[in-house]
């Protein structure tokens, strides 16, 4: 048993990255119905940096409390969170204001970062599949 709990730390984020994205791609094909497949990628509801980052702070502070491996996590999930929010926004004006100008039919993807309710609930989502380690609930009720 021990072998599936320390997988987790694994296999958590992973799981995280799964969910969220079966979450996003839902989203986006009740908006939209079936242009949610010209969606899937970057950008859009929830996001699943903030979930993936976000699973390793709700994992390690369930287990380990307060300890150095904690503040990394979060250390690091700010770091996605900045890049996500602000980055990667000014990436999307970039490629608006490239589109507008262009005129041969090809364009770049617009839809590149996250608004802060994107990012909220993926934060969210994220530290509660950490938290409560899905992963180790779902090896533990299959076996």
């Amino acid at each position: 048993m021990t072998v599936f709990y320390n997988s987790s730390y694994i296999v958590t984020p992973f799981l995280a990255w799964l969910i969220t994205g079966i979450i996003k791609f839902l989203v986006n094909y009740l908006r939209n119905g079936k242009g949610a497949f010209k969606l899937v990628g970057y950008g859009g509801f929830p996001s699943n940096h903030a979930s993936i980052a976000f699973s390793s702070i709700g994992l390690i502070y369930a287990r380990l409390n307060s300890s150095p491996e904690l503040l990394i996590c979060i250390t690091f999930s700010f770091l996605v969170v900045l890049d996500a929010s602000s980055l990667r926004m000014q990436i999307s004006k970039q490629a608006q204001l490239l589109n507008s100008m262009r005129n041969d039919g090809e364009q770049l993807r617009e839809r590149i970062g996250h608004s802060k309710l994107e990012l909220l609930a993926g934060a969210l989502l994220g530290f509660i599949i950490g938290y409560f380690d899905l992963c180790f609930l779902l090896i533990s009720f299959v076996l």
